[in-house]
């Protein structure tokens, strides 16, 4: 019972650090300035994503102490994910090289996947794929692309915080209803600890997330769906259908720009959720559409695929096709075109 009481807490100590950070922030002028590439024309402190990582870390002990979350899975994302916010925290204070900082993500990838045990077995069309040892190899590119293309889609109010928060929800319905009652608990930690975070992120934000916190939730979710390819194979494609907002918009868009020949560390405006937020003039639209296609489309398709039988990979298909045609819809990757944009409010 006390694990209940524990997740108001977790979520009023977020709130109440992402507070202290943006005094912190405005005194040390830690403000994020507009540019030519943001999308937000406001100057706005920013780093507010450490509050996550700190409380969420801090409860770690916690649930190992009762006993409710495997203590290698504790140890794995307390290493991984605080590994991640370090090179981000130092990044946003300062500049830290793109080949170290790739060098530390996969450092990070490999902390968490050899406590982890690699990449288990996945099902794809009712066969058994063991990949063995290139199964850590793929599994540290998947974490190391989630940590990145949050980054990249942590670039208008709130869309990080809510797609957290909607993913993390729904991998913890999903534990709960195929019985796997004792998983919900990091999920919900999370997702608590970004709830306080976003009441200062919500649109219009007064304060940003920063690298610190957005690579932080990116490596913490891939984990997540590691784990949930162990405990079971559907959950693993379940999970991949609630990240379907993120991996399809920043996938695509990556692709595209690759394709084009742009140089794809360069910092842009192209994806698909920047068009749509220049397209309706402010954030809020945009943000408040993540949370309805997670739970009206991604989270109604993952519980078929948990529940009734759906193959996982048809499930996934089917969830991230309409995703895809909203990616194209609002010009994902493509370049900015000034006479068909708006400026944006943040």
């Amino acid at each position: 019972m006390v694990q209940w009481l524990f997740l108001p807490v977790i979520c009023v100590l977020s709130l109440a650090l992402t507070a202290w950070l943006r005094q912190y922030a405005l005194a040390r002028k830690i403000i994020d300035v507009p540019n030519s590439r943001s999308s937000h024309t406001i100057p706005t402190p920013r780093g507010g994503g450490v509050a996550i990582v700190l409380v969420f870390l801090l409860s770690l002990p916690l649930m190992a102490w009762l006993h409710l979350v495997p203590v290698f899975l504790l140890v794995a994302v307390a290493g991984a994910g605080g590994l991640i916010a370090v090179i981000g925290f130092i990044d946003d204070h300062g500049h830290v090289a793109a080949r170290w900082r790739l060098l530390g993500h996969f450092a990070a990838a490999a902390w968490a996947l050899v406590w982890m045990g690699g990449l288990p077995e996945i099902e794809v069309f009712g066969a058994t794929i063991d990949l063995g040892w290139a199964g850590y190899m793929v599994s540290a590119i998947f974490l190391v692309w989630m940590l990145n293309l949050y980054n990249f889609m942590d670039g208008i109010d709130g869309i990080a915080s809510v797609e957290t928060i909607c993913v993390c929800v729904g991998l913890a319905l999903l534990y709960w209803i195929s019985g796997f009652e004792g998983m919900i608990w990091l999920p919900l930690c999370l997702a608590c600890a970004t709830a306080g975070f976003l009441f200062w992120n919500f649109p219009p934000a007064r304060i940003f997330m920063g690298d610190a916190g957005s690579g932080f939730l990116g490596m913490v979710l891939g984990i997540f769906a590691i784990s949930a390819a162990s405990t079971s194979p559907s959950l693993f494609w379940a999970t991949l259908i609630l990240l379907g907002v993120f991996i399809v918009d920043a996938t695509f868009t990556l692709i595209r720009r690759c394709l084009r020949g742009d140089k794809i560390y360069e910092a842009h405006r192209s994806h698909g959720y920047q068009f749509a937020a220049r397209y309706f003039g402010k954030h809020l639209p945009v943000t408040l559409g993540v949370a309805a296609l997670n739970t009206f489309w991604l989270i109604p398709i993952a519980l078929c695929v948990v529940l009734i039988g759906l193959d996982g990979v048809v499930g996934l298909v089917l969830a991230y096709l309409p995703l895809l045609v909203l990616a194209i819809k609002f010009h994902a990757g493509e370049l900015e075109r000034a006479a068909s944009t708006s400026s944006v409010e943040k």
